[in-house]
Formats: structure tokens, C-alpha cells, sequence
């Protein structure tokens, strides 16, 4: 299989790109620095419209990861407006290349986010739960929109909904290392809030999966079957780290160190069920927390 990837370098992308090549499949990079020495590279920029157009005909699958990290920075109004631009645009400028193409890809598979639903309380969230209010929710329901282009041109678009992605390499767990390894961890707020997470593994393995199943389209949770409240995430990794988590971080405190990004990302409550992908048959590598940040930390 011929598969375009965008976001090529970032955590996601990076091991997508390394699974896909041990697999046998070919991969062309969309890269934003035209003229790199890279055999099968294509150049694209959102921001200007440009994009090796011709170099997409024929491809069978796109698989587009790349837009501004949502945690990268307190969210200032300018920091929001990237975030939404980053995303919206280079969406908008990939599904509409891909529906001018002549032999367009039998798939588009494109990143999203579970910010889609908003804070759900205790709910169990599926992809028939509607979209949420605020920020993110209206964010990332712009960003999907953006697919609509290769929807109608025929094309089959996935949209992955993606929980708490668990990687020592990068993400959330990344940046909860040092001080839970220090005893300096603990709950976030009352700690009472469900956190869906998602082995980096599993975050592969569905694209994988993704790819070759015809019947999976439109929305897809992309997250363990098993999510936890954050005082259950914590105290399993100081568990697995063998440190107290004595130290919580009040509500307040989060709002004043974070902003409006602590309520979104840190203090919100979604409660998500991989539910397509179960009926589908998806086997998850990780379904318990503790295993997969064993994993992790074993691999560190």
C-alpha cells in the first residue's frame, strides 16, 4: 500500500511512519521544506496553499497527523487561533487536493480529538454522543468539517477521535515523569474526572487497522476500553514508578499556572468507549493502565 502521512515527525508520525515501512507498505512524507533530499517526500504548505498535487495521484491511502500540539503553551488568544488555523488549513488544503485528483486514495484517515465531546461528567461517550461546548469542541468540529471535500468526492474519511496518547517519547506521560519520579505527583483538581488514555502501540495499530477495514468510516474513539479518574491514574503511576503521589494540584492552582487550557485538557471529565472499534474486532494490545505503563517505562 502507498500511504501519504502528514505530521510525519511528530509522535504519532514518527512511529506510524517507522510501523508502516516494516510492513512492507511505501510511505511519501508531506514535508513543509521544499527540495529535501528524501526519496519520496512531498512538499505542501497550508498556510500558503501550495502541495505537490501530482505526486498524490495514485497514492491508495492519506493519513493526516500534523497541526499545533494543543498543550505546547498557555492558551493566549493568538496561541488558540494557530491551534485552529493549523488544523482547519491544512485539512481544508488536503481533502480538497484529494478530491481534484484523477485517481484519488481509497482513504483518508484524519487525526482529531476527544476535546470533541467537551467535559461529559460520568457519561460513557461514544461517537453517537453530540459534540460538547467550548474551545476545543468547536475546534476540532471545524477541523472534521475540513474532511468534507474527499467525503464527497468518494473517498472513505476516518476521523480519530484520540484520547490521552501514553509515550515516554513525548505527550502527556512525558511531561508527568520527572516529578512523579521525584514523589512530587498527585490528583489533579478532585481528582474525581474520567482521563482516557491510549497505548502509543494501540494509537498504530488502529491506523493499521483503520486502513484495511472498509466498513469503518466517519468518527472513531481511538482510546483503551478502560479509562480511569485521574486519582486512579496518578496513584498508578507512582505505583509503577514506586513514588508517592502525595502532592495534588487544586483546581485553582491548575487555572493559574494553565488558564483556560487547565479546564480543557487537565480538569474536564470524558469518559470515552472505543465502541466502532470494538464491534469492528480491534484487539487492543494495552487495556489496563498499569501494563502499558510498564511497557513504557520498560522501554524507557
Amino acid at each position: 500500500m502507498k500511504v501519504v502521512v502528514s505530521g510525519s515527525t511528530g509522535l504519532i508520525g514518527s512511529a506510524l511512519v517507522k510501523a508502516l515501512g516494516s510492513g512492507g507498505h511505501t510511505v511519501m512524507r508531506l514535508l513543509r521544506t521544499r527540495g529535501q533530499s528524501e526519496e519520496g517526500a512531498l512538499f505542501w504548505d497550508p498556510e500558503t496553499g501550495q502541495i505537490d498535487k501530482e505526486k498524490l495521484e495514485g497514492c491508495d491511502a492519506v493519513v493526516h497527523l500534523s497541526g499545533r500540539n494543543v498543550a505546547s503553551g498557555r492558551w493566549t488568544e493568538a496561541v488558540k487561533e494557530e491551534i485552529r488555523t493549523s488544523r482547519i488549513k491544512g485539512t481544508s488544503l488536503l481533502s480538497s487536493t484529494v478530491a481534484q485528483l484523477s485517481s484519488p486514495p481509497k482513504v483518508f484517515i484524519s487525526a482529531s480529538g476527544m476535546g470533541f465531546y467537551g467535559d461529559c461528567g460520568d457519561e460513557v461517550v461514544t461517537e453517537e454522543t453530540p459534540a460538547g461546548a467550548g474551545f476545543l469542541a468547536e475546534t476540532v468540529g471545524q477541523w472534521e468539517a475540513a474532511t468534507q471535500s474527499a467525503a464527497e468526492r468518494g473517498v472513505r474519511v476516518v476521523n480519530l477521535r484520540i484520547g490521552i496518547v501514553l509515550s515516554t517519547a513525548g505527550g502527556a506521560l512525558a511531561h508527568m515523569l520527572a516529578p512523579f519520579s521525584l514523589g512530587l505527583g498527585g490528583r489533579v483538581g478532585s481528582g474525581s474526572q474520567w482521563w482516557s488514555w491510549i497505548a502509543l502501540d494501540d494509537v498504530i495499530g488502529v491506523i493499521e487497522h483503520v486502513l484495511t477495514r472498509d466498513d469503518l468510516v466517519g468518527a472513531i474513539n481511538v482510546a483503551a476500553p478502560s479509562p480511569v479518574i485521574n486519582e486512579e491514574f496518578t496513584k498508578t503511576l507512582g505505583l509503577v514508578l514506586n513514588r508517592p503521589t502525595l502532592l495534588p494540584m487544586p483546581d485553582f492552582v491548575a487555572r493559574a499556572v494553565f488558564g483556560e487550557m487547565a479546564d480543557a485538557l487537565l480538569l474536564s471529565s470524558i469518559r470515552l468507549q472505543p465502541a466502532k472499534l470494538q464491534s469492528s474486532g480491534y484487539s487492543f494490545k494495552y487495556e489496563k493502565l498499569e501494563s502499558d505503563l510498564r511497557h513504557e517505562l520498560q522501554k524507557q
